[in-house]
């Protein structure tokens, strides 16, 4: 039931990650035909295409992360016989945890200070926690995912041998 709400929740990010990303193509559209057609040109634009960039791909890598969709170099793993795949799949996830939870304290760090000093962008005078607060979130996104699946792993060692697998994509596998 929690996996489907956040299957749920995950094509709604989807969704969201999609429109950011026609916004960007589209505010870059309006920019380029503005300053070499028009003459004008919208000053923050750049900052901005780059800050939704940044965001897309920290916020997006939770979902990959849910889905299992991640790049890994796993030839040598499935070729393990099931133990040791399910050992090293611990390890994985474990180190996984706490990178990303380490580099997460420090991302929320950082963005505090942006914060309560009230830096902003030089040319479009975004708040800079706004941006750097989306690599937070990102991390503690993929964290939150890995200790799930510990979590899973654990609670399902004392029911069967097997691995649990990552949840296949909502809308089939070929999408």
């Amino acid at each position: 039931m929690i996996e489907r709400a956040i299957d749920r929740a995950m094509l709604v990010l989807e969704g969201v990650l999609g429109l950011t990303l026609m916004f960007v193509v589209a505010l870059n559209f309006a920019n380029v035909v503005g300053r070499y057609i028009l003459g004008l040109t919208f000053l923050g634009a750049d900052e901005i295409e780059v800050y939704l960039m940044v965001a897309m791909a920290f916020l997006g890598a939770i979902v990959v992360s849910w889905r299992g969709r991640h790049l890994r170099m796993d030839v040598v793993v499935g070729a393990l016989p099931p133990r040791p795949r399910a050992g090293l799949r611990v390890f994985e996830l474990l180190v996984t945890v706490l990178l990303t939870g380490f580099v997460a304290v420090q991302s929320w760090g950082y963005t505090s200070r942006m914060f309560t000093l009230g830096a902003t962008s030089d040319m479009a005078g975004i708040p800079m926690w706004l941006p750097h607060s989306a690599v937070t979130i990102g991390l503690v996104g993929i964290a939150a995912v890995a200790l799930w699946r510990l979590v899973r792993l654990a609670t399902s060692a004392g029911r069967s041998q097997s691995e649990p697998a990552a949840p296949p994509h909502p809308a089939g596998e070929g999408a």
